[in-house]
């Protein structure tokens, strides 16, 4: 099957859960025998989860979608000139240098982008529309994220395929958009829904989000949990002698950086149990996160407690596979529910237990996985103060638990099922579209 996956990228700033997931889902596709290529927008991907071949030239370049969003001149400017503005060097300098990832600042682009051929990137969707047709034909054009269902209609009308969106944390980005356009995008997005074929959501905690903001039918949304690639289900080295609590994820107020700073502050208070304990924090940010980091670096210092923490600056799957076999326990305690939590899945396939507040799909993951996962009694740095203390105390116990959550994934969150149970929706709207 030949399918083409559009995928904003995240310009190597910050661990993406989306991006990796898209990566893994076009690899695995790949090594099932499908023709899969994955189309960048925005930024770009994080190559190292790439293999050769995967990756196309980018699309909707950071730089040329805000000019256009700006100022109507850089909607009638040369494909010459918009090219220089895609370079990747460019676009990553942009990336770091203005923060293209804040949601406030681009409510406006939101909207345009969601009015696809009506919006002000419509140059920029038309030469995206006019390369697919260059290329060999898709069967099937899968979507990131319902962000992108401005793009459907066009892509639709002119290469008559399916079109198939993945429902993963939008609401995260939506939700902080400046009212009244954060009503707008919900009403704009509601519209453009009736472009796509059939939409899938990482967790059924999500489906049922979505289907409340957007009022679908239930029956247009699937649930396909998120994979884990078998290059991050390797099997786990020798654990660490001295107990780490470690973090993966953006290191951003939203993800709970400060709650499990707290949690580690207040185990530190008892320095005959817990002096020996560690906090590495891993993950990336954007320049919007630099003064909340320095904040949380500042209180560390006044406690004495800087050679204790460390700020690591990478996450790409390898540094990913090392950072995980160094600690003793992960906890991103998020302050609202995810929809996936794929450094959950990364974590325990590395044989490291999880720490996590009940909230979003952690309730729904700790039904699927039962040990290797704790939900802490409440939000609070307290409560995951508390249940992180028996994994510190015993070693042997948070390792037993890393055990029993490795198997668990690797049999019910493998990117093979994951891979396989999307080509199967394929197939479903293919056979239907052949009957009409």
């Amino acid at each position: 099957m030949r399918i083409v996956q559009i995928t904003p990228g995240s310009g190597n700033n910050f661990y993406c859960e989306n991006c990796v997931r898209d990566a893994a889902i076009v690899k695995e596709w790949r090594r099932q025998g499908h023709d899969a290529l994955i189309v960048p927008l925005y930024l770009p991907l994080p190559h190292e989860d790439m293999g050769s071949g995967d990756v196309s030239e980018i699309f909707y370049g950071g730089v040329n979608v805000y000019l256009q969003q700006k100022m109507s001149l850089f909607r009638r400017t040369s494909r010459r000139i918009d090219c220089l503005l895609d370079r990747p060097r460019i676009l990553n300098w942009a990336a770091r240098l203005a923060g293209m990832t804040n949601a406030g600042d681009l409510a406006d682009t939101t909207l345009s982008m969601l009015r696809g051929e009506e919006g002000r990137q419509a140059k920029e969707l038309e030469r995206l529309v006019d390369w697919l047709k260059g290329i060999d034909k898709p069967d099937v054009i899968l979507l990131s994220n319902i962000l992108l269902s401005g793009l459907a209609r066009r892509l639709k009308q002119t290469l008559r395929v399916p079109v198939v969106c993945l429902l993963q944390d939008e609401d995260e980005f939506i939700d902080v958009l400046p009212e009244p356009r954060q009503k707008l995008v919900w009403e704009t997005i509601s519209q453009r829904a009736a472009d796509i074929d059939m939409f899938v959501s990482v967790s059924e905690y999500y489906a049922n989000v979505i289907q409340e903001k957007l009022g679908l039918q239930k029956e247009r949304i699937k649930v396909i949990p998120a994979g884990i690639s078998a290059e991050a289900s390797v099997p786990p080295g020798p654990r660490p002698k001295t107990p780490t609590i470690g973090y993966l994820s953006r290191m951003c107020r939203e993800k709970g950086l400060d709650t499990l700073v707290e949690a580690f502050l207040t185990l530190k208070h008892n320095r005959k149990q817990f002096g020996q304990v560690k906090l590495r924090i891993a993950g990336g940010k954007t320049v919007n996160d630099n003064s909340y980091i320095r904040e949380i670096q500042d209180k560390i210092k006044a406690q004495g407690l800087t050679g204790e923490v460390e700020f690591l600056t990478g996450f790409d799957q390898a540094f990913r596979r090392i950072f995980l076999q160094s600690l003793t326990v992960l906890s991103v305690p998020e302050r609202r529910g995810p929809a996936c939590g794929l450094y959950v899945l990364e974590s325990l396939a590395a044989g490291v237990p999880v720490v996590q507040p009940p909230v979003g799909v952690f309730t729904e993951l700790h039904r699927a996985i039962g040990d290797g996962m704790i939900l802490t009694k409440s939000d609070t740095a307290d409560a995951l103060a508390a249940a992180l203390e028996p994994l510190l105390l015993d070693v042997n116990y948070a390792n037993q638990l890393g055990k029993h959550g490795r198997k668990t994934v690797i049999e019910k969150f493998s990117i093979k099922k994951t891979g396989q149970s999307l080509i199967e929706v394929f197939d479903s709207l293919l056979k239907t579209k052949e009957n009409d």
